[in-house]
């Protein structure tokens, strides 16, 4: 695809308002919906091609450190299973009263993150709230039963963004802050990039209420973000430089979000494709539940599974071993759709070995993942209690997600799904009795956070000249 294309699909996607076809989370991934994938087009074997010629030797060499050092983590990986996945407790984390900034107190956690690519992080929210929050949308499910939820005969996941729980959880000042800290973990190549970690922005998510026996919400491995768009836009290829055309996986840096900010997750307006840069997925607990309780499972090697994502479209589809690109063939890879995963498709991950479920969480501690951490559901619910959660991910400031918060304010005012979502600018929650509102907000900085109020952002001294830049532009954005 030539460069004017792709940025005319680049501005296609960021300022389309239309609504979404009506659906749910399956709609999202194939393995989900049963839905029946065709080939990609024959063009992207020129989008292979971008990447390869000149560099096969290159990139086998590449490939074969790749699977080696694969099989020496993934040993490690199976001995320590869950305890592999970092935890610190909320009160682990320093804050500047100055700023308001946020870091981890402890380094040792922070290269575990880093490179496991999830942590949990306890007693985010206080136990007996969160759980409060489970009850409050529970009864605003049974109070408007015609609301849509998968799977239709068992629900699981359930089309909600506007309960009170959700909005009130989303603007907790301590869930802020947990956020704040984990972005802290990212940094910029470039200092024109206009992008804020100082200020989350919220985006508005479902939630979950898993009861036990489960089996039908048996969501596989996979990456959100979009899938194809990693290679076709240029721009969200650049992230992937050192891997796709750089000095090697090794100098790839996960937690760089120079040309993050501008790159196209959404090329094909999948039903449910996330058009918001979210630094990190999370979800805040509402319930007690453990290993096999129908719960969160990631791989968590961040840098290598994202490597081996990247660079197998070039090697055969059967064993992954010998070099065939440029083809069109990118594995487990459809327009509109996450990017999933399988033994089949990604043998050398050894996915069944690997992905590991988080250790047991209370309500209240809050799960985050990082926006390229592979993840999956538990295929059963074995526990004796429901496994619920609110999906709350840990968005920056740039102008691009400040665009998406204008529309999403719109979405919340009319308590439409919001823009990302299945049947965007439909009747949603308007006739649900006992929606959220304004007052539901628990804080002003969320109610900000939000697009919400009318309290614009500091423009503080002594911050970079990029970021004054962009919160100047955020608050005519949103309050002007």
């Amino acid at each position: 695809m030539n460069p004017s294309t792709v940025r005319g699909l680049r501005n296609f996607s960021q300022s389309i308002i239309g609504s979404r076809a009506p659906g749910d989370i399956s709609s999202l991934f194939p393995s989900l919906s049963g839905i029946e994938v065709p080939p990609l087009p024959t063009r992207f074997e020129e989008v292979q091609g971008r990447f390869v010629f000149g560099r096969q030797r290159r990139i086998m060499a590449d490939w074969a450190r790749l699977l080696d050092n694969l099989e020496t983590e993934i040993e490690e990986i199976s001995v320590r299973g869950s305890d592999i996945i970092p935890s610190v407790d909320f009160g682990d984390i320093s804050v500047d009263t100055v700023t308001g900034d946020a870091t981890f107190i402890d380094q040792g956690v922070i290269e575990e993150v880093r490179k496991r690519g999830a942590v949990v992080i306890r007693n985010v929210i206080p136990k007996d709230v969160a759980r409060n929050y489970k009850f409050q949308a529970e009864e605003y499910i049974h109070s408007n039963p015609s609301v849509v939820a998968f799977p239709k005969n068992n629900p699981s996941v359930y089309e909600l963004y506007w309960s009170p729980s959700q909005v009130h959880a989303r603007s907790h000042p301590n869930l802020l802050l947990a956020q704040k800290a984990l972005m802290s973990l990212w940094h910029t190549s470039d200092r024109n990039a206009e992008l804020s970690t100082r200020y989350p922005l919220i985006y508005a998510d479902r939630l979950r209420i898993r009861l036990p026996g489960d089996a039908q919400f048996t969501l596989g491995p996979h990456i959100d973000g979009g899938s194809i768009e990693r290679w076709e836009d240029p721009e969200y290829a650049s992230v992937y430089y050192e891997i796709l055309r750089g000095s090697g996986w090794e100098s790839y840096d996960a937690y760089d979000y120079a040309h993050r900010i501008a790159a196209i997750a959404d090329m094909y307006q999948g039903a449910g494709s996330c058009s918001m840069f979210r630094m990190f997925q999370g979800w805040l607990s509402m319930s007690n539940t453990g290993p096999g309780e129908g719960t969160l499972r990631v791989y968590p090697l961040l840098k290598q599974a994202t490597a081996y994502t990247m660079l197998r479209p070039f090697f055969d589809s059967q064993t992954g071993t010998k070099f065939t690109a440029p083809t069109s063939l990118f594995p487990n890879t459809s327009l509109g759709a996450s990017q999933e995963l399988s033994n089949i498709t990604h043998p050398h991950l050894q996915l069944e070995r690997a992905m590991v479920p988080i250790p047991r969480v209370e309500p209240g501690d809050y799960v985050a993942w990082h926006c390229d951490t592979i993840h999956a559901v538990d295929r059963r619910h074995d526990g004796k209690s429901d496994s619920s959660v609110l999906y709350i991910p840990a968005v920056p400031m740039s102008v691009p997600n400040l665009q998406y918060l204008v529309r999403q304010r719109a979405a919340f005012e009319r308590l439409s799904p919001p823009p990302d979502y299945p049947n965007a600018e439909g009747n949603g929650e308007r006739e649900f009795f006992g929606h959220g509102a304004k007052i539901d907000f628990a804080s002003e900085e969320g109610l900000r956070a939000a697009g919400l109020g009318s309290t614009k952002w500091n423009v503080l001294s002594g911050i970079s000249a990029a970021e004054r830049s962009l919160l100047e532009k955020a608050n005519k954005i949103v309050f002007e």
